[in-house]
């Protein structure tokens, strides 16, 4: 890996403040891939199964994944579906997804709450370098404009994962500068 890149890597994940901005982990370590959501409340437990979903499910589906009844399940499903949180599709059956808009929205909002327009402006700033340094090592605009099969097949992990990287990094900037315009909006002055 480039060491301009390492070393802005270092920058964005050792800063205090971007450790808050990702930690984003659990205390006692990830729940088991077999019952993710054992110990957690019926309620808990059909969020987390449409947060996991891929597609979308039935009541009776989110049910089977929840370890609850399809009624419970829908009864739930409406309530998320009035926050915003899933989306519904009429039809029959009726098929519930989680709304990515939403999640975006919260994460926005979140980030606009927890830091000031300069911590979030170093942040663009420290991202925007990132991004700018990928381009310059693979010469190209987009991690999709990168053809691996260019690559060794030995470092073509290396590829991939640090393709992936800087697709984070693309999308990291876009929701901290939406949170640090959010921010600098609502410190403007009203012309009231």
């Amino acid at each position: 890996m480039n060491q301009n890149i390492l070393a802005i890597q270092r920058n964005i994940y050792v800063n205090p403040v971007d450790k808050r901005m990702a930690d984003d982990s659990r205390p006692d370590g990830p729940p088991s891939f077999e019952r993710p959501f054992e110990g957690e409340d019926t309620k808990q437990r059909v969020y987390g199964a449409v947060l996991h979903a891929r597609e979308p499910m039935t009541a009776a589906e989110i049910a089977d994944r929840a370890d609850c009844s399809t009624e419970s399940a829908r009864t739930h499903l409406s309530f998320y579906a009035e926050l915003g949180i899933v989306i519904r599709h009429e039809g029959r059956p009726v098929r519930y997804e989680r709304n990515d808009d939403y999640f975006e929205w919260r994460r926005v909002n979140r980030l606009a709450q927890d830091h000031t327009v300069e911590e979030l402006q170093r942040q663009v700033a420290a991202l925007t370098d990132s991004i700018d340094a990928y381009r310059q090592e693979y010469d190209a605009e987009s991690p999709a404009a990168v053809d691996v099969l260019e690559y060794d097949a030995e470092p073509v992990d290396d590829v991939y994962a640090e393709l992936g990287e800087w697709a984070t990094a693309i999308e990291e900037r876009r929701l901290h500068e939406r949170a640090r315009q959010k921010v600098a909006s609502s410190k403007a002055p009203s012309h009231s």
